[in-house]
């Protein structure tokens, strides 16, 4: 039996840390959420994530900030960024850094789950 590949969810929303990872196993993933950047870079599962969603706007250290940290210190771990604060415009700009994809809040399961097949071999 094959492990469950690893999606950590970075989101300073709540509600967002509980809706998504049930949605996420539902796909076959295995999850962990976490409510800051600074939570996500300080626990034992950077070396294991295989792709990372990440809020765009937090407080203290943004998504983007947080995946040009992880670069800094060698990690490639693919990014899809999900935004409420966002506009179609600030989609090329986060691409252009890198990003697998840019979904707006909220977004369907469609949209999600094609994003994670770009990111992810998903069988």
């Amino acid at each position: 039996m094959n492990t469950p590949l690893l999606v950590s969810v970075v989101d300073d929303d709540e509600s967002v840390r509980e809706s998504l990872p049930d949605l996420l196993k539902e796909f076959g993933f295995a999850v962990q959420a976490f409510s800051s950047a600074k939570a996500f870079l300080s626990s034992v599962y950077v070396d294991q994530t295989h792709c990372l969603l990440l809020d765009v706007a937090m407080p203290q250290m943004s998504g983007p900030d947080l995946q040009k940290e992880l670069t800094r210190l060698g990690y490639y771990i693919p990014v899809i960024f999900i935004t409420a604060h966002g506009d179609a415009s600030e989609r090329p700009r986060l691409m252009s850094h890198g990003a697998i994809d840019c979904l707006m809040k909220p977004f369907s399961e469609a949209q999600l789950l094609k994003a994670l097949s770009a990111a992810l071999p998903i069988n």
